[in-house]
């Protein structure tokens, strides 16, 4: 079982969470992270980090977020891995908690 990174995080991109992970799973896009779940060792050190509260354990996804579990598989195959914190998206405190971003992803 692996973390998730969902919708919340799209236009937010906060990194937090990546400073966190001891395996350096996190995968970066223009504008969203993702995790990739055969690296993700289930610690579960990012999810309170996130201060957007955008990543949960996969068994935990909401029913209308399941489309990320495959989402965050797919990019982290093609994202370049990040290692260390970096600046949100500047306007991150805007997006944190609008609904339905997932029109918004930049792949």
């Amino acid at each position: 079982m692996a973390f998730v990174v969902l919708d919340n995080c799209i236009k937010c991109k906060y990194t937090d969470c990546v400073e966190v992970c001891p395996v350096d799973c996190f995968y970066e896009g223009p504008n969203f992270l993702v995790i990739h779940p055969d690296e993700c060792i289930d610690c579960a050190l990012c999810e309170p980090e996130c201060p957007a509260e955008a990543i949960l354990s996969e068994d935990e996804v909401p029913a209308d977020q399941q489309e990320f579990i495959a989402l965050n598989a797919e990019l982290a195959e093609i994202w370049p891995n990040i290692t260390e914190q970096k600046d949100p998206m500047p306007d991150a405190k805007e997006w944190d908690g609008v609904p339905n971003k997932r029109q918004y992803l930049e792949k």
